[in-house]
């Protein structure tokens, strides 16, 4: 697939054009500068923003010293992939509303912004509410802020995603 605006995202997967503003969806833009943040857990490649990229190996080494495990799931995503992976699971039979209740819609995903990572530990299965239980999230709980991470989707959030206790994103002022 050539890579595509938000205008033609939406409009591929029957997403009206105002879904964003009608939801009060913040809209990201994708990053210009990406860097190497290492594999994720099953060995591709994943990239982040520079800033982004070595606050989080800071971070993961941190966890590291005080024996927590974290594991890179997925970082960086464009505007295509981000249509792509909505696509995979209409394709799978899953209706559009229950699917952007988990995946933000093109041009929404704090992904696009190279500051965003969705972290495992081992022993869970990724992107589960069972990393709530784990002590890689109390961990991050504690010390993720100090790297300048916070927790997206917390249970309840504004946007109306699903709780994502995995999703982690750098602030920026």
């Amino acid at each position: 697939m050539t890579e595509l605006n938000i205008a033609e995202a939406l409009a591929a997967l029957g997403i009206d054009a105002d879904y964003a503003a009608s939801r009060n969806l913040p809209v990201y833009q994708e990053a210009t500068q990406l860097v190497s943040a290492g594999p994720n857990i099953v060995g591709n490649e994943q990239q982040l923003e520079p800033a982004t990229a070595g606050q989080w190996i800071a971070m993961r080494q941190a966890a590291e010293a005080d024996g927590i495990d974290l594991l890179l799931v997925s970082g960086y995503r464009s505007i295509t992939y981000q249509t792509e992976l909505i696509q995979r699971k209409l394709d799978k039979g899953e209706s559009l509303e229950s699917v952007l209740r988990v995946v933000a819609p093109p041009g929404c995903s704090e992904h696009h912004t190279g500051r965003a990572i969705d972290i495992a530990t081992p022993g869970v299965p990724p992107l589960t509410e069972a990393f709530e239980a784990t002590e890689a999230f109390g961990w991050l709980s504690k010390n993720a802020g100090k790297h300048g991470f916070v927790m997206s989707f917390p249970r309840d959030n504004r946007f109306g995603y699903v709780y994502e206790p995995w999703h982690w994103c750098r602030r920026v002022s």
